[in-house]
């Protein structure tokens, strides 16, 4: 069976207080809607998407969206935009989600059409947790409960032949979303579990529209050679060896590379940059204390480090024993749990400056989320 979608985006969104349409708001680099169609786009179960868009608007979200969606001319009511889409509608289920509602997953949009195919609607809830009461001119007229309440979400699906039949019948009335049209003209409706994270986009404070994005990613590499009388050491562990790596700090490559990935993911340069190896202050400095500084760095930019991982390139000593020491002591220096620090470690088979035991590299890669 072909599936079908309609994004409801004809709107104002006055209650954002916003001087244009929400849905064409940018965070992240994108606008609301695109973020919402890309969610269905990228999911692989929708076949056809149309886009209701009102006159000020359809000019710019037609070439938003491009050859990605058909856009259709919207009404004075969401009723009505629903009903123009329809009409270009040719799957056997379609599915009717807010455009404000960016953050729905391939779960539930899985699940809508299942269970429209099984039962023919299929409406989102999430079961009331609290006390619902009607309210009026600043009072509280009539306390609801809260058994047998829910919350009503989209995607909302339907048999294809049955809503368009349905949309046919209501002439001139207006209701609050499809089901309770749909519940009217056509037939009982059937629920399946929401998702509390699928919120309706509906006042200012509901968007996030710092221009810098959620998670930020970065690289790092790092070489130094092996020599007599040195200590190796390794992520802040200190490891048994007849060698020692050569450098102006403690030389502990492992974090030097996690650090230079970390301050790459916001471009903050490199550890050459902020602690140089002309500065005696940093002589034999120890790295442990350098990565807190530049996790302080971090931190004021917004970003905490979310994961890290590392890949040791070392002949000798063998590592696989003292992975567990070191992957602790980052976590702890860090402040992450051990299964978000992945730590690891390969031989190049004899090959090149690693092979020859002439030193070890690491590369490293890590990623910071906003806080």
């Amino acid at each position: 069976m072909k599936t079908s979608l309609v994004l409801a985006c004809a709107g104002k969104g006055v209650r954002a207080g916003f001087n244009q349409n929400k849905l064409l708001m940018t965070s992240g680099g994108q606008t609301i809607l695109e973020q919402t169609l890309n969610a269905f786009a990228t999911s692989g179960l929708i076949d056809q998407i149309v886009i209701t868009a009102s006159k000020e608007d359809f000019d710019f979200v037609k070439n938003l969206v491009l050859n990605k969606a058909t856009v259709v001319l919207g009404g004075d009511t969401r009723t009505e935009s629903i009903k123009n889409a329809l009409e270009k509608v040719d799957g056997d289920i379609v599915l009717i989600h807010d455009g404000a509602r960016p953050y729905v997953s391939k779960r539930l949009i899985e699940d809508c059409i299942n269970t429209a195919k099984e039962f023919g609607s299929a409406i989102p809830i999430i079961k009331s947790r609290d006390t619902i009461a009607k309210i009026k001119d600043n009072n509280i007229t009539e306390y609801l409960g809260k058994d047998s309440l829910a919350n009503i979400q989209t995607p909302q699906g339907f048999l294809a032949s049955a809503i368009k039949d349905a949309y046919r019948k209501l002439g001139d009335k207006a209701f609050n979303d499809d089901g309770e049209m749909y519940l009217n003209y056509a037939g009982s409706l059937n629920y399946f579990d929401g998702d509390v994270d699928n919120i309706k986009l509906t006042y200012k404070k509901d968007f996030n529209l710092e221009s810098k994005p959620m998670y930020r990613f970065g690289t790092g590499f790092d070489c130094h050679k092996l020599v007599e009388n040195r200590k190796l050491i390794l992520g802040g562990v200190i490891i048994p060896h007849n060698k020692g790596l050569l450098g102006h700090s403690d030389a502990d490559v492992l974090a030097h590379a996690i650090m230079d990935a970390i301050l790459s993911a916001l471009s903050l340069r490199d550890i050459g940059y902020h602690f140089s190896d002309k500065d005696p202050k940093y002589k034999d400095a120890n790295s442990m204390a350098l990565l807190k500084s530049v996790l302080e760095m971090v931190n004021q930019k917004g970003y905490k480090v979310e994961s890290i991982s590392a890949t040791i390139m070392a002949e000798k000593p063998k590592l696989l024993g003292y992975i567990p020491e070191i992957t602790k002591s980052l976590s702890t220096a860090i402040n992450l749990a051990p299964e978000f620090v992945g730590i690891g470690a390969t031989t190049l088979e004899g090959l090149g400056f690693v092979g020859r035991e002439e030193g070890i590299c690491t590369h490293a890669t890590a990623t910071l989320i906003r806080i």
